[in-house]
């Protein structure tokens, strides 16, 4: 598995940066976001440092699948209503242009009533 010691994520993955998690497995880790947009704010990360969507190819399938699979799962779990009349949002932000400020690939779960915080 790929680290990058100067990577948050990195570090929050290592457990040297605490976090309230959500789930964890070999390959994915999900933790409440600790300035949460909505009332149900999580990331969900691969373990792994790729940087960023743009860089996942074909080898990534199997990996986000997964995490496809446990956001709607992760969502009603940590509070979020369920469809149709509840739901959440999905959000990765990719690159400097779509607003992305960790790069370590993550994708925001977010839900509950609104209004929200922001998004």
């Amino acid at each position: 598995m790929t680290t990058d010691v100067n990577c948050i994520f990195c570090k929050i993955v290592a457990g040297s940066i605490p976090s309230r998690k959500v789930y964890e497995d070999n390959e994915i880790y999900a933790f409440h976001d600790i300035n949460p947009w909505a009332p149900v704010h999580f990331l969900i990360i691969p373990k792994a440092h790729i940087v960023s969507l743009a860089h996942v190819d074909s080898q990534h399938q199997a990996l986000l699948g997964r995490i496809m699979t446990l956001a709607p799962q992760l969502a009603l779990q940590e509070g979020a209503g369920a469809y149709p009349e509840g739901g959440f949002r999905l959000v990765s932000n990719t690159g400097k242009e779509g607003g992305q400020e960790v790069h370590h690939l993550h994708f925001h779960v977010m839900g509950g009533p609104r209004p929200w915080l922001r998004g």
